[in-house]
């Protein structure tokens, strides 16, 4: 009873919407699929009428190919022959894919071919999982094609009629053919397809006397001279496809004589034994295979180094069932990238690798907490919105590991731009407040008094990076516990002067809280803040200022530790000076009349 009330409250619903028709057209297919055959009594026979009614009055309004795309869907199982025999009577491409997702055993395999359409039948010739038994079947029945024929000759003629063109051995070869439309003595006009087969006979003929030291592309076989290549020909690059094994088994036309049967992974790779290579270990993962160097053996033109690129393939259901790509000679590279480089590339992949599941994660979670494909329950949105949550902070953690890496190799880089940094430094403390004030801590700001303090960077990126070390720092403050942060702009010659003026840099100080003082690095630390309200980051303390040691160095600037106290530098601009003293710098010192009038 539990199946028909499943079925009798589909069918309860009036949609009007196309997404709502495609819901239900899922939901029968679901509730349909999964039902071998009828039950006894007569409300199940209904149901099932009004619901065979209610997918052809669907099947009116949803295009074939949106149903055919439904039926392909890998999320239900296709286990009635009642539905299969259905779905089997319309469009050939909703035909094709019922027949093609069906999970029969063999009786009903045996029982549902002889009466499905002719043109159905044809369907099944593409399956290589059916039972001995139900193959037998098909062969009785004149389904002998598993599999569309190979082309014959090259430019789409016949293969024995091009055969017939080719003289064997011994045999006289023909004469040069006229061109279409020219009198033949005793022959009267030579059809054009004709002339065109002896000219692709011709071209074979040249081909076999000379196939290495022929240019391997010429243009069409048109009467025009074969461009001769001097020494061996070498192949730079071709297409191939591979099995579940690995075995190359197709390959462009002039290659595939020397490289279908080789293998790209070995035989002690595909056990498990022995030290896997790039690609062999992307085989097994059934990974994208990217850059991987690869060594073929065989004939001159091919033997030697390669670097291969292909994707895997799967069936509509899933299976793996090999490889399609590309291997390419190594380009000469004009130099090699740096170990640091290399790293911060393998890491980036890994990331790549690592999002794909999360954010499939995310998404689903997602549909389950907007209802998209229909109503759940609250318990069930309420977890949905927290798997969804959870899926964003790790993508957010992947963020800053890839940021991190890219800096620290030095191939990512901070934007540049024009930032206040004692109004972006005053608004991240303000906020801090908010959060910390009910446990008395937080962190004591001195700003310059009413000026402005400019540095070379965005300003996006300036409140990142003084969020990152503002709230680690505060995030790790106890109960009571209040830190004492200064900012003074500070002039340098370490670096020399240029046209701008003397080098200056903004120098922004904070204390370390106890949390963190005794360690013996703080930018390994493990620490997480003792609180559950200010979050830096996903990896913990010293993650979130090694990143921001790294944002402050790729600005120009650095982040260090000096005794119990933080020091942020980042470049000033100088060129903006006050009307009284030529730099910020000099005018803030002047102001502080300290000893010597100088900062250092």
């Amino acid at each position: 009873m539990f199946f028909d009330d499943r079925l009798a409250t589909v069918l309860r619903q009036r949609v009007s919407s196309e997404a709502g028709r495609r819901t239900q057209f899922r939901q029968l297919l679901d509730l349909l699929g999964n039902r071998r055959q009828s039950g006894p009594d007569r409300r199940d026979h209904s149901l099932l009428a009004a619901a065979w009614l209610r997918m052809d009055a669907l099947a009116e309004v949803l295009p074939a190919s949106e149903r055919a795309r439904i039926v392909r869907e890998p999320g239900w199982r296709l286990r009635s022959a009642e539905l299969t025999s259905h779905l089997a009577d319309f469009e050939p491409e909703v035909a094709a894919a019922a027949l093609t997702k069906a999970e029969l055993p063999a009786e009903e395999w045996q029982a549902l071919i002889p009466r499905l359409p002719i043109r159905a039948r044809g369907f099944l010739r593409l399956r290589r999982d059916l039972p001995v038994d139900v193959e037998a079947l098909l062969e009785r029945l004149g389904i002998h094609d598993r599999g569309l024929p190979r082309p014959g000759a090259e430019g789409g003629i016949d293969a024995q009629e091009a055969a017939a063109a080719t003289p064997g051995e011994g045999e006289v070869p023909p004469p040069p053919p006229p061109r279409p439309g020219e009198e033949v003595e005793g022959d009267g006009p030579r059809s054009e397809i004709s002339a065109l087969v002896e000219r692709i006979a011709r071209f074979r003929r040249e081909r076999e006397a000379a196939p290495i030291e022929q240019d391997p592309s010429p243009g069409l076989p048109l009467d025009l001279p074969l461009e001769q290549r001097p020494g061996e020909r070498i192949v730079i690059a071709f297409g191939f496809a591979a099995d579940s094994a690995g075995r190359i088994e197709w390959a462009e036309p002039e290659i595939a004589p020397m490289v279908i049967g080789a293998r790209l992974v070995r035989r002690k790779a595909l056990l498990g034994a022995g030290e896997e290579s790039a690609l062999e270990r992307a085989f097994a993962r059934r990974q994208p295979i990217s850059h991987a160097p690869a060594d073929l053996a065989g004939a001159p033109a091919i033997s030697g180094a390669w670097v291969v690129d292909a994707r895997p393939r799967f069936t509509d259901d899933g299976v793996f069932t090999g490889y399609v790509g590309r291997f390419r000679r190594p380009a000469e590279a004009p130099h090699r990238p740096t170990t640091a480089a290399r790293e911060a590339d393998r890491i980036r992949q890994l990331l790549h690798e690592l999002r794909t599941p999360v954010t499939a994660v995310q998404g689903y979670a997602e549909v389950i907490q907007q209802q998209l494909f229909g109503p759940a329950p609250h318990e069930y949105r309420a977890l949905a919105a927290g798997i969804a949550a959870d899926a964003a902070r790790i993508l957010a953690g992947f963020a800053e590991l890839d940021r991190l890496a890219r800096l620290e190799s030095g191939t990512g880089e901070m934007t540049r731009g024009e930032s206040d940094l004692a109004a972006a430094a005053t608004r991240t403390v303000d906020q801090l407040a908010h959060v910390l004030a009910p446990r008395l801590s937080g962190i004591a700001f001195d700003p310059p008094a009413d000026r402005e303090v400019l540095v070379t960077l965005d300003p996006d990126e300036t409140e990142a990076l003084l969020w990152r070390l503002l709230a680690t720092l505060g995030g790790g403050c106890a109960a009571g516990e209040m830190l004492r942060a200064t900012l003074v702009p500070v002039l340098g010659h370490e670096g020399g002067a240029d046209a701008g003026g003397p080098i200056g840099a903004a120098r922004l100080t904070c204390e370390i809280p106890a949390q963190l003082l005794a360690e013996e690095d703080i930018f390994a630390a493990e620490a997480r803040p003792l609180g559950t309200a200010i979050n830096a980051g996903l990896f913990g303390a010293g993650f979130a200022l090694r990143l921001a040691r790294a944002e402050a160095r790729a600005a120009g600037g650095d982040l260090v530790r000096r005794d119990e106290e933080v020091v942020l530098t980042l470049p000033l601009i100088t060129e903006r000076a006050a009307p009284g003293s030529g730099d910020a710098a000099t005018d803030f010192a002047e102001e502080q009349g300290e000893a010597g009038g100088k900062l250092s």
